[in-house]
């Protein structure tokens, strides 16, 4: 009997050391996959340079937008319920941080350069907040754009033209100068 007992208890041991292996290597996986979440490069980069059109008609670069923080939305004027949502959503984020002494730019990217002219953008955004700046462009800005900060959006091709929907995602992204 005690052979066995032995037995058992060294195997046990191994198993429990080979265990304990296995959750070091767990955690260790972990903390690596923690420091890429953390040093920013689980999903790449994000953001770039873009040039677009502003609801003046003037074409402006990133550069030329992001001057301070800002906050960047990639949506539609026409989309019917979240756009709208998440754009006042970010203009009284703006007026909070605006109270505590903080400037933010917010920033609305049309995905629909279609429906959405400069003086379309204009009118949306003058009605969300005064320093919201709208901008739009030629379809093949609007996707350079878009796919710099990896936004998603894709047009239904429906019977009735004039009002199709856009799928699309619907991040705001914080956005620093120079990033």
């Amino acid at each position: 009997m005690p052979s066995r007992l032995v037995t058992y208890t060294a195997g046990g041991v191994a198993v429990a050391a080979l265990a304990g292996v296995g959750v070091f290597f767990a955690l260790q996986e972990r903390e690596s996959a923690a420091a890429m979440c953390n040093a920013g490069t689980v999903a790449g980069d994000m953001g770039g340079p873009f040039e677009l059109v502003s609801e003046t008609g003037e074409t402006v670069t990133s550069a030329d937008v992001i001057t301070e923080p800002a906050l960047i939305y990639f949506g539609y004027t026409f989309c019917p319920d979240v756009c709208p949502l998440d754009t006042v959503r970010n203009a009284e984020a703006v007026e909070i941080l605006s109270e505590r002494g903080m400037s933010v730019k917010p920033s609305f990217v049309s995905i629909d350069p279609a429906r959405d002219t400069p003086e379309v953008v204009d009118d949306f955004t003058a009605k969300l907040h005064p320093d919201m700046l709208g901008l739009t462009g030629s379809d093949e800005q609007v996707r350079a754009a878009s796919q710099a900060y990896r936004t998603y959006f894709k047009r239904h091709d429906d019977d009735d033209d004039e009002y199709y929907l856009v799928d699309h995602t619907t991040f705001t992204y914080l956005v620093m100068p120079g990033d």
